[in-house]
């Protein structure tokens, strides 16, 4: 049975653990990246394949980047505050009500 995405396109999210924040731009309704990357995570942080994993146009104090987070290791920002990651503008509107209203329809 899979789980309904919990977070939304558009939607400014935090990880739990880890000090950054993004946007939702894609949701995989279960894990979907390789092996290798799923490997790489240590194992008593390993979060379960069965769960929506989501891909966030991210940013920390250092750096923007594309970052696949479980859905167990993200809470809903409320800041209020937009994310500054260049790449949103290519797929995202103007940044109204907490959130980006998607510019285009994607697949």
């Amino acid at each position: 049975m899979q789980a309904e995405a919990k977070y939304h396109l558009g939607q400014i999210v935090r990880h739990k653990k880890h000090p950054f924040r993004g946007v939702v731009f894609d949701v995989d309704p279960e894990f979907s990246n390789t092996d290798e990357w799923y490997a790489a995570i240590p194992e008593e942080a390993r979060p379960v394949k069965d769960q929506p994993y989501y891909h966030l146009l991210a940013e920390n104090d250092q750096s923007y980047y594309i970052a696949y987070v479980s859905e167990q290791n993200l809470v809903a920002d409320i800041s209020g505050d937009p994310v500054d990651h260049p790449d949103i503008e290519d797929i995202f509107g103007p940044f109204e009500n907490g959130a980006y209203p998607l510019q285009f329809q994607l697949n």
